[in-house]
């Protein structure tokens, strides 16, 4: 079942986000993995050509305890590396995707809409650990059916979602962000000095007192606006309207 969520943007603009579902975050998943263990194959194959030879030229040296729990240590650090912070890098590097997530046209976003940061890319992946811990994703698999916002845990705890990437929705944002007040509005100097009041003080009202304000001053200057704002309720009016040009 296809599902979508709705977000609000700090313009007040609602914008419709189709959420990933499991099936095509598990093939994700697939060809994510699917590279990392190709590259981790490519390692060891290297190492086993290269090692022999390495071993046959310290054979005369010594080793002790020590050096070996540092290799093993270092060894396990970079299969952490591989299999867990392959995902922080990409996700980083490509704006919330990973070569899985490009493939199936996928992406990790904010709650908000926001890209993902490397704050709550870190979180959702470290995360990763624990659920992979737990019957290699079986738990994430039944949290996200039952999440209406098909939430892994790694996503409730950083404040993200999994969105199917649609290149062709941001044109209709542009066009409702476009509006331009300096030729659009039909204010007077009086309106946009009374909007500029507002805002330079509204930070020292009460947000009661803000809100009302804000109200009576959309309802002075909403009848001569000459662009349809109907989108955008009084506080972001005003924002939209006092905004330099």
């Amino acid at each position: 079942m296809e599902r979508a969520l709705d977000v609000r943007t700090a313009e007040a603009i609602a914008v419709r986000y189709e959420l990933a579902g499991l099936g095509s975050r598990f093939l994700a998943l697939t060809v994510d993995m699917a590279l990392q263990i190709a590259v981790a194959f490519a390692v060891l194959m290297a190492l086993a050509i290269f090692s022999v030879p390495v071993a046959r030229a310290v054979a005369w040296v010594q080793l002790d305890k020590a050096v070996y729990i540092a290799a093993i240590t270092l060894l396990a650090l970079a299969t952490f590396a591989l299999f867990f912070g392959y995902f922080i890098v990409f996700e980083l590097a490509w704006n919330g995707q990973t070569p899985g997530k490009r493939a199936l046209g996928i992406r990790v976003v904010r709650d908000a809409g926001f890209p993902v940061d490397a704050g709550a890319s870190v979180i959702r992946n470290v995360v990763r650990v624990v659920e992979f811990s737990f019957g290699i994703y079986v738990l994430s698999a039944l949290v996200t059916l039952l999440s209406p916002e098909n939430k892994r845990p790694g996503d409730f705890a950083a404040g993200t979602i999994v969105v199917r990437d649609r290149p062709d929705d941001a044109p209709v944002l542009d066009v409702l962000l476009r509006d331009d007040p300096e030729h659009d509005d039909g204010l007077d100097r009086d309106d946009r000095a009374l909007i500029a009041q507002f805002l330079t003080r509204r930070a020292t009202l009460e947000p009661r007192a803000s809100d009302q304000i804000a109200a009576r001053i959309a309802e002075r200057v909403r009848p001569k606006l000459r662009a349809s704002f109907h989108y955008l309720d009084d506080v972001a009016l005003l924002e939209h309207l006092g905004r330099p040009n």
